[in-house]
């Protein structure tokens, strides 16, 4: 099993797009190395928009490039891929509704010793609130090849969250995804365990955890944030009766906020969010992790604390 960021699929897919005859672009904000976009740059120059440390004109500058009938992608880190331009995001590119993606890399606190300035933590929140946005958040590198193709081939704004962290080995080459997805990764009875992202490995571990203590836990990979898979969803909570929900993220407005709101709507189910409660903090990344009690052993935990 080899260990490989999500953000490691980006630049290899875009080359692998434009092979398969796909109009894809890149606009990037100084970042091309870190975030993989150079490799569309080097593979197919001119197809690689490099304006500098500047995500407000990289937002504008794709918006006016996917007028033109290209399928644009962004780049930058997480947290200045989405919020030092969230106006453009919000009033150029969907409020009509432009053929833009955003997907930046570095999301979470996994970017680790960079610290709470860059660890993006109310990305998907910011990005699910929009209309016309639809939001995926890969849990390895294949998910992460799925999602960067998914966005390409459907038509307006995308948001997929990318990582520089790298984690295990969840799917191997067939896994597709979906619109909406949110797969059954492991069967169980006593709790359904919600997760996306860096959190869905980490979600399996915690299941072989609990098993040792007699708790049979369901594991859920909430690839598709928005569109939400309710039946799935909905499916796995009603054979349980339970659902924790664990994300790389704050625990307001993300998918187990989104998890939280179809469930008060449609089937009222005890749960519990896992999540981030206050900004990060400089340290490698499995040790923040660890810390912040997102990790196999802190799922497991919450787990617990929920069912007694």
């Amino acid at each position: 099993m080899t260990n490989r960021a999500t953000r490691e699929a980006y630049g290899e897919t875009l080359v692998e797009l434009v092979g398969e005859g796909l109009n894809v672009v890149a606009v990037d904000a100084d970042l091309a190395g870190s975030t993989t976009t150079g490799k569309l740059g080097a593979a197919c120059p001119g197809r690689l928009v490099d304006v500098g440390i500047a995500e407000q004109d990289m937002v504008g500058v794709a918006a006016g490039l996917s007028l033109t009938g290209r399928i644009v992608f962004t780049g930058s880190f997480a947290v200045f891929g989405t919020g030092r331009c969230y106006d453009q995001i919000r009033n150029t590119v969907c409020d009509s509704d432009l053929d833009v993606k955003v997907c930046p890399t570095h999301s979470g606190i996994t970017v680790g010793e960079d610290g709470a300035t860059h660890q993006s933590l109310e990305d998907i929140g910011m990005m699910r609130a929009l209309p016309n946005m639809r939001v995926l958040v890969p849990a390895d590198y294949r998910a992460a090849k799925a999602a960067i193709r998914i966005a390409a081939t459907n038509e307006g704004p995308f948001y997929v969250r990318l990582g520089r962290h790298k984690v295990p080995e969840v799917y191997d080459e067939s896994f597709e995804g979906g619109l909406p997805y949110a797969g059954v990764l492991r069967v169980g009875s006593d709790v359904t365990i919600a997760a996306c992202g860096v959190e869905v490995a980490q979600a399996l571990a915690a299941a072989d955890l609990l098993e040792r203590k007699g708790i049979d836990a369901e594991v859920l990979d909430v690839f598709s944030v928005k569109p939400l898979d309710e039946d799935a969803i909905l499916a796995s909570a009603g054979k349980t009766g339970h659902v924790v929900t664990c994300e790389e993220h704050t625990v307001r407005g993300g998918m187990g906020s989104a998890v939280a709101e179809l469930l008060s709507e449609r089937l009222p189910t005890p749960m519990s969010l896992v999540g981030m409660r206050t900004f990060g903090t400089s340290a490698p990344g499995d040790v923040l992790l660890h810390h912040f009690g997102l990790d196999a052993g802190g799922i497991a935990a919450a787990v617990e604390r929920h069912l007694a």
